[in-house]
């Protein structure tokens, strides 16, 4: 009798296909592995210290808030490991341990917990941090000064800083194929496009994010630039220089595509990632800031609940 079997019954949908949130978090772990490898190839042992820090420090912040509310350990379920190292990704090889151990608390307790945690969090936790750092100690993300020190085998300037200083002229010490295989000053995880897409693919092949967020994401970043372009070639960057450099990849793949802060409906999908990468751009362009996802990111994601009230008419409702 002890070993008898429960009829349970539960509500609908009836069927699962047995993913979770252990099994998404490590794919997506997976998934940026090759562009944090690269970092850590070009800036050693800090980035590997930095990576490492990042995600242990996440996991003792998702281990404390536990214990400290009285909740299930939640942290085996990889979603702290995860935020650790996409947060690690975002930052610069050289940046100081409290800013990264401050960072990995913002992303872990204010940007998930805070809120209710996994699916109650209205932004994306990574983003959350990188915004407060940003705008707390701007001098963090200045990557010409902070990387200042390496001898790598490209151009030691970030090249969205040198656009914004030097014009566009800039733009010709960094050709197309060394940006795609990451040959840029930026976050760690941040500069490799190919690694970056490859492991985008992989999730969207995967089924762990959605396509059209990534894809209207970049044709806004792409649309955006083109006209800026085509105003001023010798004032605005062309949009494959855009696409190419800052965090535009991460975002496209890792950020805006978060299920609890991005909208589940087919056409709020395509607006909701169109307007954060044309946000990207008009910040990169118009504002103080050298780059624009992470603001742009937060914006779209605060539209969110807004965009996903646009739906298709239900059937038989105009009866």
């Amino acid at each position: 009798m002890l070993n008898q079997k429960k009829f349970i019954v539960s509500h609908a949908p009836f069927w699962h296909n047995g993913s979770g949130v252990f099994e998404r978090s490590y794919h997506t772990i997976f998934a940026v592995l090759p562009a944090v490898i690269l970092g850590i190839i070009h800036y050693g042992v800090a980035a590997l210290g930095m990576v490492c820090l990042a995600v242990s420090s996440a996991i003792l912040w998702e281990l404390a808030f536990n214990r400290v509310t009285k909740q299930p350990v939640t942290i085996g379920d990889g979603n702290a490991a995860m935020i650790g190292i996409i947060f690690a990704m975002l930052m610069p090889a050289t940046a100081p341990w409290w800013a990264v151990i401050t960072g990995t608390f913002i992303a872990v307790v204010i940007g998930k917990h805070i809120f209710g945690g996994i699916g109650g969090n209205p932004f994306n936790a990574p983003t959350v941090a990188i915004a407060i750092l940003m705008l707390s100690w701007k001098g963090i993300f200045d990557f010409d000064e902070m990387l200042v020190n390496y001898e790598l085998d490209f151009a030691m300037i970030y090249p969205l800083t040198a656009v914004k200083n030097f014009g566009v002229s800039a733009i010709d010490v960094f050709s197309t194929g060394d940006l795609l295989m990451g040959k840029q000053l930026g976050g760690i995880g941040s500069t490799f496009g190919l690694g970056l897409i490859l492991g985008g693919l992989y999730l969207i092949i995967r089924g762990f994010i959605r396509w059209e967020i990534s894809l209207s994401f970049i044709v806004g970043v792409f649309i955006t630039a083109l006209l800026f372009n085509a105003s001023d070639p010798a004032k605005y960057a062309g949009p494959m220089f855009h696409l190419l450099t800052g965090y535009t990849l991460i975002g496209a793949f890792f950020l805006a595509t978060e299920d609890s802060p991005s909208p589940v409906n087919f056409i709020p999908m395509i607006l909701y990632g169109f307007l954060g990468g044309m946000m990207t751009v008009l910040i990169r362009n118009i504002g103080v800031y050298a780059d624009g996802v992470i603001f742009a990111i937060l914006v779209i994601n605060l539209l969110s609940p807004l965009l996903d009230k646009i739906r298709p008419k239900a059937l038989g409702s105009g009866k």
